[in-house]
């Protein structure tokens, strides 16, 4: 009797492990999408009601709505970013995400939805002298920590302060406490210009040229919802209309 009830214990145990419980099924079970996010307009930023919103924010919403969840919207270190979604602390990062070599070492990423690029910001007064990688040198560079535009920053040997995000890597060039900042050309051409918060500031050199995509859990399931989700927002029009409505159209890769 003893040997019989050894053996029920036992297999009940290898029943238990053989169950493990799918990102997806995580996800919906608690009713909500954690979302890892910074401040990069027009992708993922606060407007005056303190609200998340962008390109990405309207994407985002639309595939929550799409596996019948909430979203929320947590701001995190960059730099911390794997750390973050391994540890469950977020589900997601959908920030207007580069794809480099850790990123797809780290996590599953869905296929590419926007081109993209990393530019040198710099006064418009200055734009001209600023205009070659040789000019730019000796200048010093506001970058987000942990950002592609960092990485750019240690391949060249650029002397760089690594700040919070991509924000407060403009604001710096705006006070004069940095020559120049490197950012996503998306966020360049949102933010600086006429018409814009930096009419002061303009971008002029472009240092690379890269994809963005969204980042899951290595083996999550969600990475194929997304997938699915994309492929559909392609099909109906949404992506591009959503698109249209920040004025990056242009940088929607076409399918």
């Amino acid at each position: 009797m003893k040997k019989l009830a050894a053996l029920l214990l036992v297999v009940l145990a290898l029943c238990s492990c053989a169950y493990a419980e799918t990102d997806l099924e995580y996800i919906k079970a608690k009713g909500t999408l954690v979302v890892g996010v910074t401040e990069f307009k027009p992708m993922d930023y606060r407007d005056e009601k303190g609200e998340w919103t962008g390109f990405d924010a309207d994407l985002v919403r639309a595939f929550a709505e799409s596996l019948g969840v909430k979203v929320e919207f947590q701001e995190i270190e960059w730099n911390n970013k794997i750390l973050e979604l391994d540890s469950k602390n977020i589900d997601c990062l959908w920030n207007g995400m580069t794809l480099t070599p850790e990123v797809e070492a780290a996590m599953l990423c869905s296929a590419p939805y926007c081109n993209n690029a990393q530019v040198v910001v710099v006064p418009v007064s200055k734009a001209a002298q600023y205009s070659t990688l040789e000019a730019i040198e000796g200048l010093s560079f506001a970058v987000e920590h942990g950002s592609t535009g960092d990485v750019e920053a240690q391949k060249h040997g650029y002397k760089a302060i690594q700040l919070q995000d991509q924000a407060s890597a403009l604001m710096e060039v705006a006070s004069g406490t940095a020559d120049a900042a490197i950012i996503d050309l998306i966020m360049a051409a949102a933010m600086t210009g006429k018409g814009t918060g930096y009419e002061n500031l303009t971008y002029t050199l472009s240092l690379n040229g890269e994809v963005n995509v969204v980042g899951v859990r290595k083996g999550s399931d969600l990475g194929d919802a997304l997938n699915a989700f994309f492929e559909a927002g392609y099909a109906d029009g949404n992506i591009m209309k959503i698109a249209e409505k920040y004025g990056i159209q242009g940088a929607v890769i076409k399918k």
